[in-house]
């Protein structure tokens, strides 16, 4: 099984909208990781599973969509808490749309918080 993975870090906003947050209910930042990997068993013509460029560009778009923001104010957090876990959804999804490859048969995103949580989400593609 062939694995690419980009990683990109960025700053970001968020409090959580669950019942007796505690501190986490008001905004803060966090410095978030965002680790997007690609796996597969074969690769294209050229020896690639995908074009780390393609991935990086993605990457790009996402994050400076997301950088110093609040991610309650996002339409894909409307009416939803905020988790790193949703978080790790929505960029993963958001990245692959904007990757055109058919080689990869699964996506993963792993998403840090600070140095101290991750969540990851993967998916088939």
């Amino acid at each position: 099984m062939f694995r690419v993975t980009v990683q990109r870090s960025f700053v970001a906003q968020h409090f959580l909208t669950v019942p007796n947050p505690g501190p986490e209910g008001e905004v803060h930042s966090h410095q978030f990781t965002a680790e997007v990997g690609f796996e597969g068993p074969d690769l294209d013509e050229y020896g690639y599973l995908v074009d780390i460029d393609a991935v990086k560009a993605a990457m790009a778009t996402v994050v400076d969509r997301y950088r110093d923001t609040t991610l309650n104010d996002h339409d894909a957090f409307a009416g939803e808490n905020p988790s790193v876990e949703r978080f790790a959804r929505v960029f993963c999804e958001e990245v692959i749309a904007a990757v055109d490859s058919d080689v990869p048969e699964r996506a993963r995103v792993t998403l840090w918080e600070d140095d101290e949580a991750w969540a990851s989400y993967e998916t088939a593609l």
